[in-house]
């Protein structure tokens, strides 16, 4: 035998060539898993389920919790504010003060209420009319209702203007119509801490479902992983598929998660309308924008993809040949 014969032959794969081969595994990994799931759908359609049903109860509370900031702010742009006028304020001076608070940019709208217009309107309201009768005298004094520009209706702006105004010597009291929104602000802000709490315990259970799900997949496939390790198949190969069917069904979860979502807020839309339109607000439910849609299903890839590489990784060290 020659001597050139008994050399061995080296050959030099490219990184092209490389770079072909590793897409190529990747896409047949992801057919293979992906087809996988739909072919064993009595495995996974409970752990589908599960998973959609935690990823769509933030995204629900997310999207109620967006309605409620909007409904906040049409309420916020309707605030008003009451001056009660002393009664020794006679009819020129009331007239300078309503100029004056014309000329304010801070107001839309300036509107006066007399005494006589007061008293006609808390009869109607009150049913106490015909005890007020008897009164010898208007015991309700002038006032002033502002509007203000939605600019100027956050709550801090507002106390400060009504407490300037309370300091002009016509002014006996400046009533600020907020304190009810202040505290449905406040409710609102501690149930959004609270849901993001949910949200991360969700989270959790997300990556401990997929994390389980690939756990009992890996053991079902011990022996078959036991042998491909024995022909000197590498962890990254190995562990490949299985990070891929972690992706699938996280994505697959917030796909549905979206649209159990958007199907509540269906059915919702036509009672929230008729409600709006008995309180005469043209308001109407926000639903998932596009943009949260494809935050929705990141998240939920992504945390498929992290609970399975945390279960791979655990559980496939401990896996050798024999």
């Amino acid at each position: 035998m020659s001597k050139s014969s008994r050399q061995n032959t080296t050959y030099k794969i490219s990184f092209i060539d490389r770079f072909r081969m590793a897409i190529s595994l990747h896409k047949k990994n992801a057919m293979t898993t992906l087809l996988d799931v739909f072919r064993h759908p009595a495995n996974s359609l409970l752990t589908i389920l599960v998973l959609a049903i935690a990823l769509a109860l933030p995204s629900a509370f997310y999207v109620f919790s967006s309605n409620a900031k909007a409904i906040s702010s049409n309420w916020s742009g309707g605030v008003q504010m009451a001056l009660f006028l002393k009664d020794n304020v006679n009819q020129q001076q009331r007239a300078d003060l309503i100029q004056e608070l014309s000329f304010r940019p801070e107001f839309k709208e300036v509107v006066l209420v007399p005494k006589e217009d007061a008293i006609e309107e808390f009869k109607q309201q009150s049913g106490f009319g015909n005890a007020l009768d008897y009164l010898n005298e208007n015991p309700l004094p002038d006032s002033i209702i502002l509007t203000p520009y939605e600019t100027h209706a956050d709550a801090d702006s507002l106390e400060q203007l009504a407490q300037e105004l309370e300091q002009n010597p016509m002014v006996d009291i400046a009533q600020l119509d907020m304190a009810w929104i202040q505290r449905y602000q406040a409710i609102l802000e501690i149930s959004q801490k609270i849901g993001t709490f949910v949200s991360i315990l969700l989270a959790f259970g997300v990556l401990l479902i997929v994390g389980n799900t690939i756990r009992l997949a890996i053991l079902n496939r011990r022996e078959e992983i036991q042998v491909i390790k024995l022909v000197g198949a590498t962890d990254a190969f190995i562990r490949r598929p299985f990070l891929y069917s972690g992706f699938w069904y996280g994505l697959i979860a917030a796909l549905l998660a979206a649209l159990m979502v958007n199907i509540v807020l269906f059915l919702l839309l036509q009672p929230s309308s008729t409600l709006a339109e008995l309180y005469n607000s043209g308001f109407s439910l926000i639903g998932l924008a596009p943009t949260q849609t494809l935050s929705l299903l990141a998240i939920g890839s992504a945390l498929g993809l992290f609970g399975a590489w945390f279960s791979v990784s655990k559980h496939l060290k401990d896996i050798q040949p024999t």
